[in-house]
């Protein structure tokens, strides 16, 4: 019985704009904590949200270089979101109605170029930062990064190993600072990915139970993590097959 690693990839991307996505706080990085943002990005009541156009250029620009369909309507939805590094207790996303659908990507591999699908890429606000190693006992939140607008790209569950999953971020990475999308500046988070790993029987169109690895901020850290993960999955099918070959 053969088994397959299956992976998909959701790839953040911070957009190198000036302002945030519905505030004029500004995006710049490396500034004091908690001055980079207004009262929008807190979300207090009464505060009249005003989109960020060049958001959506950035967004349109990277989904015709995809080759994808760019909506002609725009809907952002509110997401719960119960963390204190977004204090309105929701974020702002395209959740039914996303800017750019499908698209393609080609990467390097070991057997030549591999085409990898795009489902979907979508405008969000970014969330804020919690801090948990500067006071004892307590956790420190930074909202400066609270309200940067964000394009998820979504891939589909077509990457086949940890080398791919390195290749598509790599390739990712190449697109977006090519066509002025984001800065792709991974130690400061503008490029950071969640990767969904499963694995299943060869030939078996169903695919397995996925491990979701969060906010991932380097290329080495994506292949060992990955590999880690596959590696707790074959260890778990050997258990399995050990105990259904005594029972």
């Amino acid at each position: 019985m053969a088994w397959e690693t299956v992976i998909g990839i959701e790839t953040h991307v911070q957009l190198s704009t000036k302002t945030k996505l519905f505030s004029r706080a500004s995006t710049e990085f490396g500034k004091s904590p908690n001055t980079n943002v207004n009262l929008i990005d807190c979300g207090l009541p009464g505060v009249l949200p005003s989109v960020n156009k060049e958001a959506f250029y950035k967004a349109i620009r990277f989904g015709l270089a995809v080759g994808a369909k760019i909506n002609q309507t725009s809907i952002f939805d509110r997401k719960n979101y119960f963390y204190a590094d977004l204090p309105k207790g929701y974020q702002i996303t395209q959740m039914d109605l996303p800017i750019v659908l499908g698209g393609t990507i080609d990467i390097e591999t070991e057997e030549g170029i591999k085409t990898v699908n795009i489902t979907r890429a979508h405008l969000e606000e970014d969330a804020g930062k919690s801090i948990h190693d500067q006071f004892d006992g307590y956790s420190a939140i930074d909202l400066n990064r609270a309200g940067t607008p964000l394009l998820e790209i979504v891939s589909e569950p077509e990457i086949s190993n940890a080398k791919e999953a390195v290749a598509y971020m790599k390739a990712m990475h190449q697109l977006v600072t090519y066509l002025d999308v984001s800065d792709g500046n991974m130690s400061q988070g503008s490029l950071r990915c969640d990767a969904n790993v499963s694995v299943r029987k060869v030939g078996d169109p169903e695919l397995g139970t996925r491990t979701e690895i969060k906010n991932i901020n380097s290329f080495r850290f994506v292949e060992k993590a990955i590999n880690f993960e596959v590696k707790e999955a074959n260890q778990t099918i050997r258990k399995w097959r050990n105990g259904y070959a005594r029972n």
